[in-house]
């Protein structure tokens, strides 16, 4: 018994450690970028981070009132990153050319619009 719990606690010492490292080389990537890809790949890993951090939390204090907590921050991480790709999406999108576009008026059907697959006639 003693054993068991030796080494529960040397594993859960090693995760804390492994996650705080693991902390600082992210909190490091979000600091420096060079993109905005990578700071919010960052974001990203930070609430995993946080998670599996208070999971640890949880496992050293044999308590499961965390794991609430921990299903909060994971939505809150999830839909973070959303919202930040979406935001890169809109920010990185190439503005329409008023010139004519490629292809168009060709008749193959491959518009979206109302009249598209209408042969001219």
């Amino acid at each position: 018994m003693r054993t068991a719990r030796a080494v529960d606690e040397a594993l859960l010492t090693a995760a804390a450690v492994m996650i705080l490292v693991a902390g600082a080389l992210v909190v490091y990537r979000l600091w420096r970028g060079p993109s905005m890809l990578d700071r919010a790949m960052a974001l990203d890993v930070l609430a995993a981070l946080m998670v599996a951090g208070i999971g640890v939390r949880s496992a050293v204090a044999r308590d499961a009132h965390y794991f609430p907590i921990m299903l909060v921050v994971a939505f809150l991480g999830f839909t973070g990153s959303v919202g930040i790709a979406r935001f890169i999406a809109v920010r990185d999108r190439v503005p329409d050319s008023p010139g004519p576009r490629t292809g168009a008026g060709t008749g193959t059907g491959t518009g979206t619009g109302s009249r598209a697959g209408e042969e001219g006639g």
